[in-house]
């Protein structure tokens, strides 16, 4: 098995040795041709008279994507360096089985084929069934492989199964057919998303990297916050939150920005898993940063029936309070261990780095216009991306030759192939789950069994995301709970988007929790730094990050709906909890010091009754926190007093 930890684009995906010769060739030519399909068919141009109807267009891009997957990820460990003679054959069945499947989309809606089909694409259907399942196993592991195959094949048992498990049955044939032909699995939403919105942002994201973007924001965030008191430990958390907003994957931020980060916080004092905790964390906020997020921020669109830019502004005020945290922490407990920021040698010159680094500025500012007030989602992420190569050509940093260009096509090809099987394979779990009737029944059950509880069915669908999150991908938990939990909790009477964005913020958390912890490993490598402590302490430092869903499913003003008199206020009160319960963990608090256990305490305490929602909770978190400094400024008072007797 080789694992893949990927659930969202990868604009960074490596290149190893089985990428070389005609198998580089192959790739390049396969994934130009399903860019350039994907482009044709996103503006209607009909190039060459080719505009495919239907469902023929994802049959066409899974096979183009999967035949690249095929060709860079191995079956077996020992099969890196080169692609053996199986996995050419199933490069041509791939491609042979789309195409079949292609050319009769028409003929698969309009007589029903996901019912009855003849033989022949049955047979086909059947093999594709099998080629994904192999994909999806070769870059997402084994756990997700199982959970895959499970529930795809739940329609062959369903009926055996007691109680609220119980559901149609369907023969071995008819399963396939429904799958494969049928329009909620392999070529469900999941699918649909990826082909209509999610390859134009991967082909931004990966724009915008070769061009420079990635080195302008980690100068911008040192211009920021280099200087300043644990000035690298921000510059991590800024510089990842901008990168992780781009990509949407915490692995490859981690990679790309943590070689740069975690030296530089190790050399002024940080602890080598201190800095590789904070990384971790950092990366990990960008499934959750707007504009792009990741893939799972577009088929949560998708599911709720809403724009993207309704998910991006729900998300906006969440992650700025996820990586408000994180500089809480960082400066809290810099100021606890007298830690410095960056000599001004260091440090580059704000306005220079504005001043060469505007295109990159620019077109993020250009995509979230074109995306919040022209609506354009679909074409805004190719306009973004056309522009920034258009300046890049005056800038001879940023300028792509011929060998760049290749580069970023072979790169964009594979972070989309590796998304494309993962995302054909989560599409037999919903396959599975809807055909069956079972999901339905799932969620009333859970709302039965919870008795009406908001609380116990929040702390099951944290418990539930968590423990899924451990051994799937956040895209993959993601859409397993939004099928099952989410119903119940918005039956419960909450908030529809609030609900979904919680399942999303927990997925998102196992990224830096034990025993898996993919994110806290990842940046423990490239600190030199022991894995479990690493692992450990990216748990301790996400504490404080645990909380935050909460805040927002039970406070839909935090998602930016309502008054904006209640939002304001929502706002003041969680930035209070945050920093309140940040200082509480860390020991320190500003202008105070260092403070002890009952200390801790209080300030805990007074961070707990500022998210509660309610005007007499604010104003007991008040009280208490005004106790906490006159209570420090009466003990000053009587050292100073001391000292003078003296």
């Amino acid at each position: 098995m080789v694992s893949h930890p990927a659930d969202s684009p990868e604009v960074d995906a490596p290149v190893t040795g089985r990428l070389a010769g005609p198998a580089a060739a192959l790739v390049i030519l396969l994934g130009s041709l399903g860019l350039l399909m994907t482009i044709n068919q996103t503006f209607s141009l009909r190039l060459f008279g080719f505009y495919p109807i239907g469902n023929a267009f994802l049959y066409y891009l899974i096979g183009i994507f999967l035949a690249i997957a095929f060709l860079r990820y191995p079956a077996r460990k020992k099969d890196q360096d080169y692609v053996p003679w199986y996995d050419w054959v199933l490069v041509a069945c791939v491609l042979a089985s789309s195409v079949y499947l292609g050319m009769n989309g028409l003929r698969i809606i309009e007589r029903g084929w996901d019912y009855y089909a003849p033989l022949q694409a049955t047979v086909v259907a059947g093999a594709l069934l099998i080629m994904v399942l192999e994909a999806l196993r070769r870059c997402a592991g084994l756990i997700v492989f199982f959970v895959a195959l499970f529930f795809g094949s739940y329609p062959l048992f369903a009926d055996s199964m007691p109680g609220f498990l119980w559901g149609n049955d369907y023969s071995l044939a008819e399963a396939v057919r429904a799958h494969v032909m049928g329009v909620e699995s392999i070529i469900g939403i999941p699918m649909q998303v990826v082909a209509n919105l999610v390859i134009g942002f991967i082909v931004f994201g990966a724009t915008l990297t070769v061009t420079g973007g990635g080195e302008f924001f980690m100068k911008f965030a040192t211009a920021l916050m280099g200087k300043s008191r644990g000035g690298p430990a921000k510059v991590a958390v800024l510089s990842s939150g901008f990168m992780g907003s781009l990509s949407g994957s915490a692995i490859s931020n981690i990679l790309s920005t943590g070689p740069i980060t975690i030296p530089t916080m190790k050399r002024v004092g940080y602890p080598p898993h201190y800095a590789a905790s904070v990384e971790a964390c950092a990366s990990t906020g960008g499934t959750l940063m707007p504009p792009v997020m990741g893939a799972v921020a577009f088929i949560m669109a998708s599911f709720l029936g809403v724009s993207y830019a309704e998910i991006m502004v729900a998300a906006f005020l969440p992650a700025l309070l996820f990586y408000l945290v994180l500089l809480f922490q960082v400066d809290v407990y810099a100021a606890r261990n007298g830690l410095k920021g960056l000599d001004a040698s260091d440090t580059p010159c704000l306005w220079q780095t504005l001043k060469d680094g505007w295109p990159y500025l620019f077109s993020l500012v250009a995509l979230i216009y074109m995306m919040l007030i022209m609506r354009i989602e679909a074409y805004a992420p190719y306009f973004a991306s056309a522009v920034l190569l258009v300046v890049s050509l005056f800038k001879k940093q940023g300028r792509l030759g011929v060998k760049g260009s290749i580069l970023l096509i072979q790169n964009l090809s594979v972070s989309v192939s590796n998304l494309v099987a993962i995302l054909a394979g989560i599409g037999l779990v919903v396959g599975g789950l809807s055909y069956t009737g079972v999901a339905g029944a799932f969620s009333r059950e859970l709302l039965l069994y919870a008795g009406g509880s908001i609380p116990l069915m929040l702390m099951a669908g944290a418990v539930t995301s968590f423990v899924l999150g451990l051994g799937m991908t956040v895209s993959a938990v993601y859409i397993f709970l939004s099928i099952l939990l989410a119903p119940a909790l918005v039956a419960a009477g909450l908030n529809p988007l609030a609900s979904h964005l919680f399942i999303l913020y927990w997925g998102m958390m196992s990224f830096i929790t034990p025993p898996v912890a993919l994110a806290a490993i990842t940046a423990a490598n490239v600190a030199g730094a022991s894995a479990s402590k690493t692992s450990f302490y990216a748990m301790r430092m996400g504490a404080v990050l645990f909380v935050l869903p909460f805040l927002f499913v039970i406070n839909p003003s935090l998602i930016l709906q309502g008054e904006w008199s209640a939002i304001l206020q929502s706002s003041i009160t969680a930035i209070l909890a945050m920093w309140l319960l940040a200082s509480g963990f860390e020991g320190y608090l500003y202008r105070v010091g260092r403070i002890d256990l009952l200390g801790r305490l209080l300030v805990i305490m007074g961070g707990g009754l500022f998210i509660y929602p309610e005007i007499y909770t604010d104003i007991l978190g008040l009280c208490v926190v005004l106790v906490l400094y006159v209570l420090a400024a009466l003990r000053a008072s009587r050292h100073k007093l001391g000292r003078v007797k003296q």
